[in-house]
């Protein structure tokens, strides 16, 4: 289960830069509009530093990172949704993404022009909602004709459908996102097979200037977008991407050193990654062995049976019970002998919840 998001934005606020830091794809960063056009996609590690730490109690032949997929979508601009700028196509791309990352410049440089002539967060985040918000009423203004009938006979479940879809238009007409709606389980059967760009997570991503990178809340700009992303009930992170570039081509010591001088403790992808991982409300469980010690993402509430099926599916269709210890646990023991000494690996069945950190043996016959 790979997380997939898609990296949008106006032209020139830094997308690609970040994208071509995060994932090291070497892909088209130019100041012109439209310099991407096909959406670019790198695969990129999960940091997690528990699997390290497996890794180095166990000394397997082999470790196995999570990895997260992000896609580098070109820049969307005004009329986006009625095809402006290849606008549909990039649209296109965004469906087939389980989240929405919109980064929004909140740097100053005189030498990197701005489609909409300044710099002004607000005012770009408004753009790019306004027109995911076009394309989802686009979706629902066509596919209403098509249910009405239906509905009018009472046939199958259309008349329910048909609320929805006038629910959904009104909201949308208010330009509010789906996303800010509540819906019942039939309801989500529905929304989830639209595909709608408004119903999914989405988060922003400021692109501030170096100097603000240590400490963000200094930076007047990046507040306005904040204060912005707080009313819409929608996260907001900091990122350098120049910073992220420059990171992105040297060693893990050089990286310490740089880091060090800005005054940042981390690497902005692993902020993006674990925020994005919580975004979506992905977690991640550990398998470990002298063979391979390895992250498997998963989704928050899964089961044991799910979740091993996430290695085979034959893992689900025969799970017998999951050998279970907790990463804290584990490591304050020192050895999974020692743990279950204590009585801390416990055997878990079919309806136990897996938790994020859990290291996990499934024992399953087909």
């Amino acid at each position: 289960m790979a997380l997939t998001a898609g990296i949008v934005g106006l032209p020139n606020v830094g997308k690609s830069t970040l994208f071509n830091a995060i994932t090291k794809a070497g892909a088209l960063a130019a100041n012109y509009p439209f310099a991407t056009i096909e959406p670019n996609v790198g695969m990129v590690l999960v940091p997690d530093e528990r699997l390290t730490v497996l890794s180095n109690m166990y000394n397997p032949k082999k470790t196995t990172p999570a990895v997260c997929e992000f896609t580098d979508i070109a820049g969307l601009v005004k009329g986006a949704s009625k095809g402006e700028g290849l606008g549909n196509q990039f649209l296109g791309n965004i469906r087939n993404c389980d989240a929405i990352l919109e980064v929004v410049r909140c740097f100053q440089d005189s030498n990197v022009t701005h489609v909409e002539g300044g710099v002004d967060p607000v005012r770009d985040a408004e753009i790019i909602n306004l027109e995911l918000i076009l394309a989802d009423l686009d979706s629902v203004e066509k596919r209403i004709p098509k249910i009405e009938k239906k509905a009018q006979s009472r046939v199958d479940d259309a008349p329910a459908e048909f609320a929805l879809l006038k629910r959904l238009q009104a909201h949308l007409m208010d330009e509010k996102p789906i996303r800010t709606l509540d819906f019942d389980e039939n309801e989500m059967k529905y929304i989830n097979s639209y595909g709608f760009l408004t119903s999914k997570p989405f988060m922003y991503i400021a692109n501030v200037a170096e100097e603000y990178i240590a400490d963000p809340s200094k930076d007047p700009v990046y507040l306005k977008l904040l204060q912005y992303a707080n009313d819409t009930n929608c996260k907001c992170i900091a990122i350098s991407a120049e910073i992220e570039s420059q990171l992105a081509v040297l060693d893990d010591d050089e990286k310490a050193l740089f880091l060090e001088d800005y005054g940042v403790e981390e690497p902005g992808l692993n902020k993006l990654v674990r925020e994005t991982y919580e975004l979506l409300g992905y977690a991640t469980y550990f398998t470990t062995g002298p063979d391979e010690c390895r992250a498997w993402t998963f989704k928050r509430g899964m089961l044991a049976p799910q979740c091993a099926g996430i290695i085979h599916t034959d893992f689900e269709r025969g799970f017998i019970r999951a050998e279970t210890v907790a990463y804290d646990d584990l490591i304050k023991c020192g050895t999974m002998l020692k743990a279950k000494e204590a009585g801390l690996v416990r055997q878990e069945g079919k309806d136990y919840v897996v938790k994020d950190g859990d290291i996990m043996l499934f024992k399953f016959n087909v």
